[in-house]
């Protein structure tokens, strides 16, 4: 896990190191002259050698730093920027224990990337979660029927319109729904094109929580997880159903519905879940452009705007808390094999 993490740190930071623009242009906008510019790229360190720029950021990341009272600020390092817990000094370089710093944003003066993430994460996460629920529901459910009526002519349609999900890109299928049901059918549907979870009521006073506006994201967003659970679902019971315990629970008089109820389904979800885990950290990450569509106030859409400001900390910081879920999601996952099947256990 931590390989991973400083690979995908290490491979965020060169990477939009590299791209074209300057931050510190953007940060001084339509104010720019010399001087300015000079003083933000001292501060920031973009005057320094890349590796150096690299050896502080990942000092930054990591939980065990080294700090000197006599680094200039650019280091991030001051005592004002986080709180930090001593552990030995040597010569005038001290060892500290203190929680992954992934600066402040250059756009938002002030502002942490770890406060801007905490505000917009928890809407993608509701996003996301709301999704992959639509996704298990209805996409078992699919799965289930498809494989009991296998060849059948709903079988089938089921095939066709998974086909059909799977291949169209979720920022169409955003702009066509918000459309379709938020403003040609408003009347009837209520919806709207966007909106995002929390909203000002009439009066600008305080915030009350909209849930409608979830509906069309999250459909939007669970329509190829959806396409994929029921293939899976299908394919891996039909799988199930061939195997001799099945046969032999047949003969002790079990009902159809008992038998893939009580023995089937249980062994069949294994790959669904492997899907389901990938596909939920994929949405966290691919909420992006539906975010952005919807005006949805979240995570991906935080990203777009980044990405139009180059707001370099604020995209490394979105990008490495988006690994980290996937990978913690994954180490989830592994543990929940043990749970549907015994035989994975590690002893």
């Amino acid at each position: 896990m931590l390989l991973t993490l400083w690979g995908v740190a290490s491979v965020v930071f060169f990477l939009f190191t590299v791209l074209p623009g300057d931050p510190a242009q953007m940060m001084l906008d339509q104010n720019e002259n010399s001087e300015q510019l000079a003083v933000i790229k001292t501060k920031y360190g973009f005057d320094r050698p890349i590796l150096h720029q690299y050896a502080y950021y990942v000092n930054d990341l990591s939980p065990f730093s080294i700090h000197s009272l006599n680094e200039q600020d650019f280091t991030f390092l001051a005592p004002q920027k986080y709180s930090a817990f001593p552990l030995f000094s040597w010569g005038s370089y001290h060892w500290v224990i203190k929680q992954p710093y992934l600066r402040e944003s250059y756009q938002k003066n002030g502002v942490s990337v770890s406060e801007i993430i905490s505000n917009t994460l928890p809407n993608t996460v509701v996003l996301a979660l709301s999704s992959i629920l639509i996704a298990l529901l209805i996409g078992i459910g699919l799965g289930i029927v498809s494989a009991l009526n296998k060849e059948g002519w709903f079988d089938r349609m089921i095939q066709l319109l998974s086909t059909m999900g799977m291949s169209v890109p979720s920022f169409f299928s955003a702009i066509l729904f918000s459309w379709f049901f938020g403003f040609v059918l408003k009347e009837y549907t209520h919806l709207n094109m966007t909106g995002s979870l929390y909203e000002l009521d009439d009066f600008g006073e305080r915030f009350h929580i909209q849930w409608r506006n979830l509906i069309l994201p999250s459909v939007v967003l669970g329509i190829r997880p959806i396409a994929v659970v029921t293939q899976l679902m299908r394919n891996s019971l039909l799988d199930v159903l061939q195997l001799d315990y099945i046969r032999t629970a047949y003969s002790k008089g079990l009902s159809k519905s008992q038998v893939v109820l009580r023995h089937a389904l249980k062994n069949a979800l294994n790959p669904v879940l492997t899907a389901v885990s990938g596909w939920f950290s994929s949405l966290l990450a691919g909420a992006v452009f539906v975010e952005y569509i919807f005006g949805w106030n979240g995570l991906g859409k935080e990203i777009v705007g980044a990405l139009n400001t180059l707001d370099v900390p604020v995209l490394m910081g979105s990008v490495l808390v988006i690994a980290s879920l996937f990978i913690l999601i994954n180490i989830f996952v592994d543990l929940l094999y043990g749970w549907l099947d015994p035989k994975v256990r590690v002893n």
